[in-house]
């Protein structure tokens, strides 16, 4: 069985609509028995289990209930609230707002669709209340949210530190400037936006205002600095980190801001199950799929091939990103990582890409994806809240597609503006 036949086989069943978790079992099975006959069923089976019993997975669970929790105990409502007294006296700055917020929320919850999903079903109806576009509104309010995965903690990043075998914390510190350097330029954008369409002003910079606002958020801004601070001080793992932002949502839910009963919480992880279930079938039927490429040895044959053809690096990186972009554009984040990732990996480390830089190109070619019909998860929840038509509320995102295509290519190029924290901490 050819892998180019499988290949096809692939995409066919995407095609037609079969899920994409199936769709990779399927096809692995295919060729594991075909390559090595009934033991390939057993050796299935092992693989399964093995690629959903990582440890460092289970930190997926975790922040995507700590997200859900955030939803329903007006941690979100709070950090819109902070947000609006810091920046909302700009004009436009309702759209600065959904950025700033989102890069808050991204410390918490680690995922785009949490991201927008919260943010998005308070910002995108206030923005059309006070004159904003509902398809701008849309588009700052994805495009915001799939740059915030780049900020740490971040799920595709925990996805990418267990197949590539490096370390989940130094992915994070190198998502931190990259990620601020996307925020303040998606900013700059909508101040020029503000500008060249008149967008309002809210209400003018009161000091009194920005201080109420600062206390009664002030419990929900100490979940980064307890996820964040225990894992870059090394006190707690990524997994362990995540663990501790379920137990402060909800200290802080029940307790602080009491508006968390036992109704709300079977809801929030009823939202947790539903996300992880979808997230962890992939990876473990991607384990499968890496266990029949790892017997052909199609990785390896990949890279001899593409370094007899090229060594240069950074014409690699620039194949590497023009793939991981198609393949964006067409899976979800999680199937695209899980799907190309062990496939490169022996050509990033034959061409001596480093694992951390790598990881971050990853991510960020993964927020583009969000963006990019015809799949653009991130994009089509922002559209389903705002009632917009996707392909109408892309045209007026091509400029915060831009900026995060601009942010690719500085970060592919520039390997210092993520690794140099990185080397700062840990070399």
């Amino acid at each position: 069985m050819t892998p180019i036949f499988l290949l096809l086989l692939l995409v066919g069943l995407i095609v037609l609509n079969v899920p994409i978790a199936v769709s990779i079992l399927c096809v692995a099975l295919i060729g594991l028995v075909s390559n090595s006959g009934d033991l390939g069923f057993y050796n299935a089976v092992l693989a399964l289990f093995d690629g959903a019993t990582s440890f460092p997975l289970i930190a997926i669970p975790l922040f995507v209930l700590a997200g859900a929790l955030m939803n329903t105990t007006g941690i979100s409502r709070r950090l819109i609230a902070l947000t609006e007294a810091i920046v909302g006296f700009v004009r436009g700055g309702l759209a600065m707002v959904n950025v700033l917020v989102s890069l808050f929320f991204a410390e918490i919850s680690g995922s785009a669709v949490a991201d927008v999903a919260a943010i998005g079903s308070v910002l995108i109806p206030g923005m059309k209340k006070r004159g904003y576009k509902a398809k701008f509104a849309a588009a700052v309010t994805s495009s915001s949210a799939s740059l915030a995965v780049i900020i740490p903690p971040s799920i595709p990043m925990i996805l990418y530190a267990a197949l590539a075998e490096t370390s989940v914390v130094q992915l994070f510190v190198a998502g931190i400037v990259p990620g601020l350097l996307g925020g303040f330029a998606m900013m700059l954008l909508c101040y020029w936006f503000a500008v060249r369409y008149d967008l309002p002003r809210e209400a003018g910079f009161s000091l009194s205002r920005l201080g109420r606002a600062f206390l009664d958020a002030g419990p929900a801004l100490v979940l980064p600095v307890i996820i964040l601070g225990g894992i870059f001080g090394g006190i707690v793992t990524a997994t362990e980190g995540a663990g501790l932002a379920v137990l402060a949502a909800l200290v802080i839910g029940v307790f602080v801001y009491r508006e968390l009963n036992f109704k709300e919480f079977l809801h929030a992880a009823q939202e947790g199950v539903v996300q992880t279930s979808a997230v962890m079938l992939l990876v473990a039927a991607s384990a499968v799929l890496g266990l029949y490429l790892t017997e052909i040895e199609l990785p390896q044959t990949l890279a001899k091939q593409m370094t007899e053809l090229t060594d240069n690096r950074y014409t690699v990186l620039m194949l590497l990103n023009l793939l991981l972009f198609v393949m964006g554009t067409i899976l979800h984040g999680a199937a695209a990582i899980i799907l190309i990732v062990p496939i490169v990996l022996p050509l990033v480390k034959a061409v001596g890409i480093d694992l951390v830089h790598f990881g971050i190109i990853v991510t960020l070619n993964i927020a583009l994806g969000q963006q990019t019909p015809p799949v653009a998860s991130v994009l089509a929840t922002a559209c389903s809240i705002a009632k917009t038509d996707i392909w109408g509320t892309t045209r007026v995102n091509l400029p915060f597609i831009a900026v995060l295509i601009g942010l690719v290519v500085l970060v592919t190029y520039l390997p210092a503006i993520p690794l140099t924290l990185v080397e700062i901490f840990y070399q």
